[in-house]
């Protein structure tokens, strides 16, 4: 596994950087038979230290997790727990579906566009209706089923996932609603 250890405006020493090794490795390999790359980024904001990291298995599915403390090695065990907690979910959720997937991922391309915030000004309605692009690139929207993409909404923590639905082939969505529960929105039904 390939591993990319840095610090935002902190400097991370030989013997951080070790001891991220070793101990990553020993939770990945755990649960995971062909993690390709992990990326672990230290940064501080005040007396705090923040750990977060993210790991791409080769299955296509990415983990990521947050620690915070007042010291650099306890904001890395918070996230190495946080991580060790939902790579076991994954793995019990694999053995309860009976199903393991066999290939990788696959991907398909497309644009992504960031637009920038609207300000209320007194322009005419019609100006509002067109935004303004500030940014334009690509991303990978992966062919998943319902289950796991809600596996892989929660594995990298994000709020939602855009996925395109193997059952069909269609475009889906599965998102973090606000009472707790996971949404899906499929177009292809009704």
């Amino acid at each position: 596994m390939r591993y990319q250890i840095s610090g935002k405006h902190i400097d991370v020493g030989e013997a951080l950087q070790t001891h991220v090794k070793s101990e990553l490795g020993e939770t990945v390999e755990k649960y995971a038979q062909r993690p390709t790359e992990a990326v672990v980024v230290f940064s501080r904001n005040g007396h705090e230290y923040i750990c977060e990291a993210t790991i791409h298995l080769s299955t296509g599915l990415t983990v990521s997790a947050k620690g915070h403390a007042t010291e650099v090695y306890a904001a890395f065990e918070g996230c190495r727990e946080k991580m060790d907690k939902q790579m076991r979910r994954h793995k019990r959720r694999l053995r309860d579906h009976h199903k393991e997937r066999t290939g990788p991922v696959e991907f398909a391309e497309a644009p992504m566009y960031v637009l920038a915030a609207s300000e209320e000004t007194e322009d005419s309605e019609t100006d509002s209706l067109q935004p303004l692009i500030i940014a334009e690139m690509g991303t990978k929207i992966p062919s998943l089923s319902v289950g796991e993409a809600v596996m892989q909404m929660e594995l990298s923590g994000s709020p939602l996932l855009v996925f395109r639905n193997e059952k069909h082939g269609r475009v889906n969505v599965v998102h973090r609603r606000d009472d707790g529960n996971v949404g899906w929105i499929d177009p292809s039904i009704g």
